[in-house]
This record gives structure tokens, sequence and C-alpha cells, in this order.
């Protein structure tokens, strides 16, 4: 999959609170609708945690609405705000310094943030050696007899930290190689497989 996309450099973002604000935005939708509700914000300059929290829930529901289910995720944008805030004043280098394990417990008790969203947080935005479980993964790990279809988020998270490095960079690239494979070749229906990147292993 490296051999035929490359480095990916994931996640495409200016600040860490930028990869922050889209991993909210792209729960449920492309990132191509949540790339339109970021530049939303910037537009409207209000992409930082204080500005955030200062708008009305309203304003920013209206300024996010490409993202889908907007009046939620504008809530949803506040909670993580307001952790930033509280957590280390938008110093995110502060939560860089914190143990993995103690800060993805205080992200997943932050509203809207579930696995899936705290660990790209993790290691999209803070720099942890984190591995993102998400729909893509799933269907590719399936396909190739790698998990049942009833794995849970853990298991599938914990077959990857046994047979694979647990770097960030390395842990970042193999999601982002698996999400594009599974978005140009492993397709919901009617998968590519002869001319996918995986198609000579054996399933």
């Amino acid at each position: 999959m490296e051999k035929y996309f490359g480095d990916l450099a994931w996640w495409p973002a200016e600040t860490d609170f930028e990869v922050i604000v889209g991993t909210v935005l792209t729960q449920g939708t492309s990132w191509r609708a949540a790339s339109k509700a970021i530049e939303n914000l910037k537009a409207k300059n209000i992409l930082t945690a204080e500005k955030i929290l200062s708008t009305k829930d309203s304003s920013l529901s209206r300024v996010i609405r490409s993202s889908g289910y907007h009046r939620v995720k504008a809530k949803r944008l506040k909670a993580i705000s307001r952790f930033i805030v509280d957590e280390c004043a938008s110093r995110l280098g502060v939560l860089k310094k914190q143990k993995t394990e103690n800060l993805r417990k205080k992200l997943l008790k932050t509203y809207g943030i579930g696995p899936e969203t705290a660990d790209s947080i993790l290691v999209y935005a803070l720099g942890k050696p984190v591995f993102v479980v998400d729909a893509y993964t799933k269907r590719i790990f399936s396909r190739h007899n790698l998990i049942g279809k009833d794995a849970s988020y853990s298991e599938i998270q914990q077959l990857v930290y046994k047979k694979f490095p647990i770097e960030t960079k390395k842990l970042n690239q193999f999601h982002a190689v698996l999400v594009e494979t599974a978005k140009k070749f492993c397709k919901k229906t009617s998968p590519l497989c002869s001319e996918c990147p995986l198609g000579d292993i054996v399933r």
C-alpha cells in the first residue's frame, strides 16, 4: 500500500487544533464536507478553542452546516474546546507531554468523543503512538480474514499493536494507506480486487 500511495503525511491541516476540529467534523461524513466547514470557520475567524466557545451555538451550527449533523457537532466542538481550554489553556504542547492512556481516558469522557475520534486526536494532533480503527480498517481486515465480523474496536487495535511497530509515524501512515486503499480499491460494493495493492495477498 505504501509503495502505491507513498508517504501520505496525514492529517492535512495548518495547526494541531485544526486537526482536532477536523476529527469532530468528519464524524459520519466525507472529508470534503468536513473541510468545507473548516474553511468556513477560518473565513469567520473562529478556528480557535476560545472563539468557538464564545460563538453562539446557533451561529456555530450555521458555519459548519456542510459537515452534516451540524447542531450536534456544534455542541461537540464546544465540548472539546472546553476540554482544551480547561486542561491546558489551549497550549497543546502541554497535552502532548501527558501519558497516552491517561489522556485517552480524559478524551473519552468528553461529550461526543468516542474511541475513533479520541485516537485520531491522539495520533494526528498530539503525536501519540496510537492506531485508529475505522470502517475502512474493518473492511480490509475482514476481507483478508484477519478479524471476524464481530471483532471489537479494542480487539482490532490490539491485533495491530501485536503485529506492527508501535511508533507514531508508522501507525499514522498505516491507517492513512488503509483508508486510501479502501476508498480507491476495497470499496463497500464492487471492490476492485484485481487492481488493489493487496490483490496478490492470499485471503
